[in-house]
């Protein structure tokens, strides 16, 4: 699909973290537009997957502001959850978006199904579609993922979300112990933005 390299872009996230990340992948000489910026409320996001819930946000921010949109929907599915919370991820945040209540509520789940979890290797995985949305109607969408497990307990500053308890396969520590720059190597959001950067 050929198209005109993007110059201007709303970037469709209230999560700060995620425009903070989006905006790190993103070539310095764009001209980035927040939904804060432009006093935007989201949708209701009811796709059944990744793709559909990041289209639905594309294309509601594209067509309200007459821009071309970029717009994430990403989540944690944990296998033993069978997947959950996957594209509720953020939903398990609670309206003011509490990560601690999410990861409570992940620790929660997983002791209920088997209260020796914690000396088990509970595999999970990162997903992250992005998706564009042009005034003119014309979307691209690129999925990226990264397989890991969930740690134990809490560990680490950095990241936002369920950073502090995945830890990628390889690698002994979690996302929310590493540096922005080593996360961005391997993570699922910076995949799925590989698949889309012809555009910018």
């Amino acid at each position: 699909m050929k198209r005109n390299k993007i110059i201007n872009l709303i970037v469709g996230t209230n999560n700060r973290g995620k425009l903070r990340e989006i905006k790190d992948l993103l070539p310095k000489n764009l001209k980035i537009y927040s939904l804060k910026d432009l006093k935007l409320k989201s949708p209701k996001e009811n796709g059944k997957s990744f793709k559909e819930n990041s289209l639905i946000k594309a294309r509601f921010f594209s067509k309200k502001t007459k821009m071309t949109c970029l717009a994430d929907d990403s989540g944690l599915e944990i296998n033993v959850l069978n997947k959950k919370p996957g594209i509720f991820s953020s939903r398990w945040a609670g309206a003011k978006g509490n990560f601690n209540t999410a990861i409570k509520k992940v620790f929660n789940e997983l002791s209920k199904k088997d209260k020796n979890w914690k000396s088990k290797k509970i595999k999970a995985r990162f997903i992250c579609v992005l998706s564009i949305y042009w005034p003119d109607g014309k979307n691209f969408s690129g999925m990226g993922k990264i397989e890991g497990f969930i740690s134990s307990k809490k560990k680490g500053k950095n990241g936002f979300g369920y950073d502090p308890i995945f830890i990628p396969n390889k690698r002994k520590i979690t996302f929310a112990q590493m540096l922005p720059k080593e996360k961005f190597k391997i993570d699922h959001r910076s995949k799925a933005y590989r698949k889309i950067k012809k555009f910018f």
